[in-house]
């Protein structure tokens, strides 16, 4: 495989774990810097990819501390390892946030199943649980409530890390995008 084709792979990859919950990218880290200058790491579902625009989607409770961090800070890194292709994708780049009433809050809102709606119903992320046990939740709130602190996580590429585990000879190759998402450069490095 040619850095291109190498490149086209890697975007495939997130797109499918996009539409699949099975696959190996759907769950990945964000990783963001909080108001101390500490990195903060997290497990997030891909939502969204786009190849053309080298952008990733995720979603967000807006009372979380990720929220107000990538206020302050919109640069991310975003991590993901698919153990099956013995594939890590490193990306860097910026968040933009899209809050509650927006327009592509809005849309993605609409997209959410039921159940998943309801998890932006409850209390604020991190806080204390009013229940003893998981098994003995309380009442949720309405889907209102959900929808008035949901939020989208806009992420665009502006470098990818691409290495693969092999039996012999790891391979390793960076990328970097232009502000249109085009590919304006990639090399081979040592992994």
């Amino acid at each position: 495989m040619d850095l291109a084709d190498i490149d086209a792979s890697a975007w495939t990859e997130l797109e499918t774990a996009a539409a699949a919950p099975q696959s190996g990218f759907r769950y990945v880290n964000l990783c963001s810097v909080d108001a101390e200058a500490r990195p903060q790491a997290r497990m997030v579902v891909l939502r969204a990819a786009g190849r053309a625009t080298r952008s990733l989607e995720f979603h967000t409770d807006t009372r979380s501390r990720k929220w107000l961090e990538l206020s302050a800070n919109p640069h991310v890194t975003v991590l993901g390892f698919c153990p099956q292709a013995r594939l890590q994708l490193r990306l860097q780049g910026t968040v933009e946030r899209h809050g509650p009433g927006s327009e592509r809050a809005e849309t993605a809102w609409e997209r959410l199943p039921g159940r998943t709606r309801m998890t932006y119903a409850g209390g604020p992320p991190g806080d204390e649980c009013a229940f003893e046990a998981m098994d003995e939740l309380p009442e949720l709130l309405e889907e209102a409530e959900g929808k008035s602190r949901f939020g989208v996580l806009s992420f665009r590429a502006r470098t990818l890390d691409w290495f693969e585990l092999r039996q012999q000879d790891n391979r390793r190759a960076l990328f970097s995008y232009d502000e249109t998402g085009a590919l304006s450069h990639g090399r081979w490095v040592n992994p």
